[in-house]
């Protein structure tokens, strides 16, 4: 796609800070760190999100978030991420090409999800789960 920030980083027409590249994913320094070493892995190919990626290209994109979190561990210590997908507007996706960010995490970072929480929902998952059938 023509006007997609990720798409023109694969293509190098827009800047990035290459962490590891294959065949099929790329992966790169945030432009918009919330820690050092939080590091974009994407398909190269455009998949708008993970409803678009097929399970092959998702495989190999996860792949490469493995190696690179076992890549943290081994040469930086790192031993505390977060691993974050965001699918869809409502869901705060701001770049529409599939991406997954790892987010190294460490005590005193103030990077907290802060997550509001339903306990009463548990009480429809007989309900919910019928939906699913």
């Amino acid at each position: 796609m023509s006007d997609c920030i990720f798409c023109k980083i694969v293509e190098g027409k827009a800047r990035s800070w290459k962490v590891y590249e294959n065949e099929s994913v790329y992966a790169f320094l945030d432009n918009h760190p919330v820690n050092e070493y939080h590091t974009l892995v994407i398909p190269k190919k455009h998949y708008e999100n993970i409803f678009d990626i097929p399970e092959n290209k998702l495989k190999e994109v996860m792949a490469v978030v493995k190696i690179l979190v076992t890549l943290f561990n081994s040469k930086l210590g790192i031993n505390n991420v977060q691993i974050i997908n965001s699918s869809g507007f409502e869901a705060q996706q701001d770049v529409f090409h599939a991406h997954f960010h790892i987010v190294p995490r460490k005590k005193g970072d103030n990077q907290d999800i802060n997550w509001i929480i339903h306990p009463e929902w548990v009480e429809k998952y007989d309900q919910l789960l019928e939906k699913l059938k």
